[in-house]
């Protein structure tokens, strides 16, 4: 549904830190998949784990609030001239370490919106198995001048 161009439209980041390449589908206030293609050329892999490259823990969460992040900025317009801001993570859980070659798919289900907080279940898979899953938190504050 959207590429990468249209992915850089909404989120605000950029090389090296844009994380997600592409959104398959997308419910809006309900949910969200999208994809990110992991290749030996991220810049993380020659210091992580160098002779035996996986991807840091922290950036599969931080792909998955991304991925979140497009789905509440699609659902809700209130929030489009506005920063997210994630205030909570929690249940992580890494169940598999991910590997150049592999391709991360997120799922990303919209729970519920109180009080400014939207509440999102994540989950990040490979070739249909889970290798990471949370629940993430964010509100969206007016950007700073």
């Amino acid at each position: 549904m959207l590429d990468i161009n249209q992915i850089m439209k909404i989120l605000p980041h950029r090389h090296p830190f844009l994380l997600v390449d592409r959104v398959l589908e997308l419910e809006l206030n309900r949910r969200i998949v999208a994809i990110k293609n992991v290749t030996i050329n991220e810049p993380f892999f020659p210091g992580h784990f160098p002779g035996h490259p996986v991807m840091p823990g922290v950036l599969i969460v931080e792909a998955m609030a991304q991925t979140a992040g497009i789905l509440a900025y699609q659902s809700d317009e209130t929030v489009r001239d506005k920063v997210t801001y994630f205030v909570g993570i929690d249940n992580a859980r890494f169940r598999r370490p991910v590997m150049p070659g592999d391709q991360l798919r997120f799922e990303i289900e919209a729970v519920g919106c109180k009080r400014g907080i939207w509440v999102f279940n994540a989950k990040a898979t490979v070739d249909g198995k889970l290798v990471t899953e949370a629940e993430l938190k964010a509100t969206f504050a007016d950007k700073q001048a």
